[in-house]
């Protein structure tokens, strides 16, 4: 018997990272990656105008300080004609709530929510002062996240398409609870190299018996770039 979490009632979610050729996301010093092409920004600014919300955790929004805006015209159209808005929902995960509220992030014309838990609600409030509501809505989840409850909630608010921006961590949660339908992975031509550095599914890792399986779907070279797209193939789940 399927869970009673049946893929269809949860938002589809889909992976977008772009890695060095040995495999890291960002450098030893976990800066903000800043490595790919503008074919690679063009790339995520396509896949980002396809969904309702994108994900990201807040190690990502302290490294970059902003979120991936659509600014090309013709997505923009195309999501009027599809009844969207301009920009998906920017969805930041984190468990603190402990970031500045003075990021470049919270001036950007894009809606936003935070999920977190309960003391990470509590810090958010504390911190960021009496000007203005920097999200519009937080979302409040006992740690650790299950993520069949929070995707379900997310689909029971209209999210039924969702992209994940990073970082590796967040990528190994949903990983771990089978919540990956899709992997889109960039490679750029430079190597990082060491073991901090961080990789695209950070975590304790899984026994190769009980690894995510992949499924190619595509793999286009483009200048000195690759892009590659796979399917997660899903576990099957048993009550």
């Amino acid at each position: 018997m399927t869970s009673a979490f049946a893929s269809s009632r949860l938002p589809y979610t889909i992976v977008v990272l772009a890695m060095s050729a040995d495999g890291k996301i960002a450098d030893r010093d976990r800066s903000a990656a800043r490595f790919g092409s503008a074919q690679d920004k063009t790339h995520l600014e396509a896949r980002l105008a396809e969904v309702d919300a994108a994900l990201f955790g807040a190690g990502t929004l302290r490294a970059y300080g902003t979120t991936l805006l659509i600014k090309n015209p013709a997505l923009l159209a195309q999501r009027q004609r599809q009844h969207k808005p301009p920009q998906p929902f920017h969805i930041v995960c984190s468990a603190s709530g402990d970031f500045n509220p003075q990021l470049p992030f919270f001036k950007q014309g894009v809606p936003r929510w935070l999920l977190t838990t309960e003391s990470g609600a509590k810090c958010w409030q504390s911190c960021k002062g009496t000007e203005g509501t920097e999200f519009d809505r937080i979302l409040p989840f006992p740690e650790p996240f299950d993520w069949n409850t929070v995707l379900q909630q997310f689909n029971e608010l209209g999210l039924n398409k969702l992209l994940v921006m990073g970082g590796g961590e967040l990528v190994a949660s949903l990983l771990a609870a089978d919540r990956v339908d899709e992997l889109w992975l960039t490679v750029c031509p430079l190597l990082l190299g060491g073991t901090i550095a961080p990789t695209p599914v950070e975590g304790s890792g899984f026994p190769a018996n009980l690894a995510p399986r992949l499924e190619l779907l595509s793999a286009e070279a483009i200048d000195q770039e690759v892009f590659l797209h796979y399917r997660v193939q899903q576990k099957t789940h048993l009550n």
